[in-house]
């Protein structure tokens, strides 16, 4: 795939916010590593700044790891209490990503339908934000909406059950996506991509990306990109493909011992097409 379209030569006087604010809100008191994969994901695939929003914990956790993150912590898990607040937050941002190792719970489900009903930036939802979406897909009219599940998440949004075959999984993915007027990327061995119209495939990756935040990489590279402007579709098959091949070059390195955060250093050359 060529990056060049989306990733254009800088202007000399280009400033920050140009490429793009992104506002993460991801993680639990358990749960802190997505919200660092989401963030670092979508500094390294070059957002001017992001945001992270979560329980206080897991953001004293992020805020320890890069001093290049914001945090803004919650006092507890995300609930409708906190909508009011990150509403407020949002106005500088160009976009949201959300659900990465947040709590499954009734009272964060309510709490991110509400997000998602009030805020107008272009999202991905991933994890626990998909499984708020399924059965009250309404809430995704007007919006433009990533939607970035595994199979199980998948099944639990469309009720569809997920097999092996390619085509099969083309045409479920197509008629989801046209049913939520969203972008879905069903991630797998290939990743299928569409939008109710066109449905794409990205074979990049490997099978040491089994691994736990690799789908929590993806899901910040997105934001990335949607934040510099990128056309939903489109940011949508460049992520699935910067994700995948950095996790190719890393697992040349690392085989078994690939991790997530190993990808961080690879972003930089996929993107300058090495």
């Amino acid at each position: 795939m060529n990056l060049k379209k989306i990733y254009t030569t800088r202007k000399a006087n280009a400033h920050k916010g140009d490429f793009g604010y992104v506002l993460i809100v991801a993680g639990s008191e358990m749960y802190s590593g997505s919200p660092i994969f989401n963030a670092m994901s979508a500094l390294r695939c070059g957002a001017d700044l992001v945001t992270v929003a979560g329980h206080r914990r897991t953001m004293d956790v992020v805020a320890a790891y890069r001093p290049d993150m914001i945090t803004f912590p919650l006092e507890g898990e995300f609930e409708e209490d906190d909508v009011s607040n990150l509403m407020e937050l949002s106005q500088r941002f160009d976009t949201l990503v959300m659900g990465g190792g947040m709590k499954r719970s009734e009272e964060s489900f309510l709490a991110i339908r509400k997000l998602i009903q009030k805020i107008d930036l272009p999202m991905v939802l991933d994890a626990e934000a998909i499984r708020a979406v399924a059965g009250h897909e309404e809430i995704l009219k007007g919006k433009q909406a990533v939607l970035t599940p595994n199979i199980p998440e998948f099944e639990y949004l469309t009720g569809e059950k997920v097999g092996d075959d390619i085509e099969e999984r083309q045409t479920k993915v197509k008629v989801a996506a046209e049913k939520l007027g969203a972008v879905v990327i069903l991630k797998g061995a290939t990743d299928v991509i569409s939008d109710g119209e066109r449905t794409l495939l990205n074979r990049t990756g490997n099978a040491f990306m089994s691994k736990g935040g690799f789908g929590d990489t993806l899901a910040g590279i997105c934001g990335a990109l949607l934040a510099r402007g990128t056309d939903p579709l489109e940011a949508a098959e460049a992520a699935c493909y910067i994700n995948g091949s950095a996790g190719e070059m890393a697992g040349v390195k690392y085989g078994e011992s690939l991790l997530a955060s190993d990808l961080f250093e690879y972003f930089p050359r996929v993107i300058n097409g090495e």
